[in-house]
């Protein structure tokens, strides 16, 4: 128990730390468009954002970083795994574990898997599109009973 307290604790922590992050920025990315927002380590011998000069933006350290303890976490406090079969959802541990579904999957293997997950009590992450229930009948009643406006000129 006092662990899961301590865990609920530093996610807080990092929460608070990641609100306060600013958003590193590549050299010049701001000026010009070839050039990605991604982050790159300045590297020139007279670059201002390499000597951490006051005006230019801030660059990554080990003092912005998170608690250790948390750090890859889901905010939920379980770990993520990484699911692309049946087979990889049979290694889920639901107490300590989340899945999340990998991109390339197609929508009926995710349909399958979200079934089997739903039987182990599996969370998913990113179930997938799920089809709304057939209410074309309720809307075609709707439509019916809307009054329709004469225009008296």
């Amino acid at each position: 128990m006092a662990m899961n307290q301590e865990k609920k604790r530093l996610l807080r922590i990092r929460k608070r730390i990641s609100q306060k992050r600013p958003h590193f920025k590549r050299f010049e990315s701001w000026r010009l468009v070839r050039i990605k927002d991604q982050w790159r380590q300045p590297r020139g011998i007279d670059n201002k954002m390499r000597f951490n000069l006051k005006g230019w933006p801030k660059s990554v350290n080990t003092g912005w970083g998170g608690p250790a303890a948390v750090r890859g976490l889901h905010p939920s406090g379980k770990e993520e795994v990484m699911v692309w079969n049946l087979k990889d959802l049979d290694k889920v541990d639901p107490e300590t574990q989340v899945a999340r579904i990998g991109g390339s999957v197609g929508g009926k293997k995710k349909e399958t898997i979200n079934e089997k997950a739903e039987e182990l009590n599996i969370k998913i992450l990113n179930p997938g599109y799920k089809e709304p229930e057939d209410d074309f009948e309720d809307l075609e009643d709707e439509e019916e009973e809307e009054p329709e406006e004469d225009d008296e000129e």
